[in-house]
């Protein structure tokens, strides 16, 4: 990304202090604007107006978050396409892991579309990824499953490939989908709660809904959406039916964000950035910020004695040269800011610890419904303690919220608080030595819940669960909790240490790694089913009996090693934290 050729000019915010030492003329304009009652009432009513806009897209917000998690309820169903289409584990595998990476790949492109262009036009084109893809993974699901009763044949082994194949397509567009509705909405949060005290839990809100989607949408699925089994019980979810709605549902949450979603005083922000970033040094050319500040603010003697915000309610037009170079500006903050994100060591190392950290919990998500058949041999129909995908896709997306919900509110009010919403250069949290005032950082709290994510993969691992499927709560719970808190804590760090002017480019850049993980986990997991499955049936492979396993020896060795990607995590995140030349030793307070 290349800087512009030269900055635009910078408005001075405090003409009145400026204009007041220049002479009669701006002193006797500051005292017409004192004496005025005017001003302060139409700053009243664009301050209410303001609250207003935010309310409405936090409400937005948090129904985009509520619904576009969806694939999150993959678990619900993706044994169904193991035992009615006939697909492997790793095909399973395959059309989870396309979802997972198309939702994570593009983060990048999507969070530097939306630190632009706003979240709106992403609102928009979730709107339409998620129809077309969830309205042909419904069609693709029918005509497969018709083809599966009656065997292969009916088909035909190319029509069955190519059938895949656009189940994967369906897949990749319901991962752009879910990035797009899920970044419109975290994005029109942070930067509009970022720079209050209760940075944390508004950023933890959007994300907690976006945990809970998973669990009310698997259990509206498994309630209303059910096949009637021929004695009238209940049996699996309908997925033909479940997909047709999840089409129409998302895209009215779509159509409802691209209008509802909106940054309020924006430019504001970047104003205040430009004026940090200044006094770092950091922006070459800045002279030319001050000159046009001088020339702006000090040559203001014979303007309107009326406020600039007033003036902006009197007048909504605004100058083309205005908006020109209000859009100049934002590009070159945002890309300065971006080049700082890039060429930051400790960025690289927490990425890294992302990915190492999340792929782990991406792949136990997506595998629940096959974990939970491998606990009981094929032969037995277990009945007492719950132990439907159902059922657990719930529990993660219960303790998943509470998590984030609690964790947001307790960084709020126990991790120190920097100085400035914008990126924190060398300092020294002197304020809060003096004070004495107790705090826990957000790195100790994200490194206390890997763990928990780790134990819960232990226990999984260690065979504690295998034919006592009223146990595996424990590993959902705490897979859930450990997963939820670092998916809520990451984003919250970043806006600590590097603002919230390009979070979303920021965000994006860290939230692409856990693709990998997932895909490379997901592949680990189906090898080791498989040659599990091989082990249990006696056979060496290729037959139709290999598609199923049951043992310990399905799992163990993936949980295992699940377990061990989780502490080599902890360690990069504690050395970007209290390493060479890492946020402590910077004085950086996170």
């Amino acid at each position: 990304m290349n800087l512009p050729t030269g900055p635009p000019a910078a408005r001075d915010d405090n003409q009145d202090d400026t204009a007041s030492t220049l002479g009669p003329a701006s002193s006797s304009a500051s005292s017409i604007r004192s004496l005025s009652p005017l001003p302060s009432r139409r700053r009243l009513l664009r301050q209410k107006n303001q609250q207003q806009q935010r309310t409405i897209s936090f409400a937005c917000a948090v129904l985009s978050a509520l619904c576009a998690g969806s694939v999150t309820a993959f678990g619900l169903y993706g044994h169904i396409f193991q035992e009615r289409l006939r697909y492997s584990q790793f095909q399973v595998n395959g059309v989870a892991s396309a979802a997972s990476v198309a939702m994570y790949i593009l983060v990048p492109v999507l969070g530097y579309a939306c630190d632009r262009a706003g979240p709106a036009p992403l609102s928009l084109l979730s709107a339409v990824f998620f129809g077309s893809g969830y309205a042909l993974a419904g069609v693709l699901y029918r005509r497969a499953a018709a083809a599966a009763e009656h065997g292969v044949a009916a088909g035909g082994q190319h029509n069955a490939g190519w059938a895949y194949g656009g189940m994967i397509v369906a897949f990749i567009l319901i991962g752009v989908g879910t990035c797009s509705m899920y970044m419109s909405a975290v994005a029109t949060c942070a930067k509009n709660f970022g720079r209050g005290r209760h940075r944390g839990l508004a950023l933890a809100v959007p994300i907690a809904a976006f945990g809970l989607s998973g669990m009310w949408l698997s259990q509206l699925g498994s309630r209303v959406f059910f096949e009637r089994m021929s004695d009238g019980t209940r049996g699996d979810v309908d997925v033909f039916r479940f997909f047709l709605f999840l089409a129409g549902l998302l895209v009215v949450v779509g159509l409802i964000g691209t209008f509802g979603l909106k940054i309020v005083d924006e430019q504001d922000l970047i104003d205040d950035a430009v004026e940090e970033l200044e006094r770092s040094g950091l922006l070459e050319g800045s002279a030319l910020f001050s000159q046009g500040r001088m020339e702006r603010g000090y040559g203001a003697v014979d303007q309107d004695p009326i406020d600039e915000d007033d003036a902006g309610i009197l007048d909504p037009a605004k100058d083309p040269e205005e908006e020109e170079e209000a859009r100049l500006k934002k590009q070159w903050v945002l890309n300065a800011e971006t080049q700082r994100f890039l060429t930051d060591p400790t960025m690289w190392c927490f990425a890294i610890g992302f990915f190492f950290l999340v792929g782990p919990g991406e792949a136990f998500l997506n595998n629940l419904g096959t974990i939970i058949k491998t606990l009981y041999p094929p032969t037995i129909q277990f009945e007492g303690a719950p132990t439907s995908p159902a059922t657990h896709v719930s529990i993660v997306g219960i303790t998943s919220t509470v998590v984030r919900l609690l964790t947001g509110s307790l960084t709020d009010w126990l991790a120190p608080s920097p100085e400035t919403s914008h990126v924190q250069l060398m300092s020294t949290p002197r304020s809060l030595l003096q004070r004495g005032q107790f705090t826990i950082s957000r790195v100790a709290f994200l490194l206390f819940y890997a763990v928990i994510l780790s134990a819960g993969l232990v226990v999984l691992a260690s065979g504690l669960i295998q034919n006592h499927g009223e146990r595996f709560w424990i590993v959902s719970g705490l897979v859930g909790a450990g997963y939820g808190a670092v998916f809520s804590l990451t984003p919250i760090i970043i806006t600590v240490i590097w603002g919230v002017e390009n979070f979303a480019t920021n965000w994006g850049i860290v939230a692409m790694f856990p693709a990998l993980g997932a895909t490379i986990w997901g592949l680990v997991y189906s090898a080791v089913y498989q040659q599990g499955a091989k082990r249990s049936a006696g056979i060496d492979g290729g037959q139709e009996e290999d598609l199923f396993c049951y043992g310990v020896q399905c799992y163990a060795p993936t949980f295992w090693a699940m377990s061990m990607s989780v502490w080599i995590a902890c360690g990069l995140v504690l050395w970007a934290w209290k390493g060479k030349n890492g946020w402590a030793q910077r004085g950086i307070v996170v």
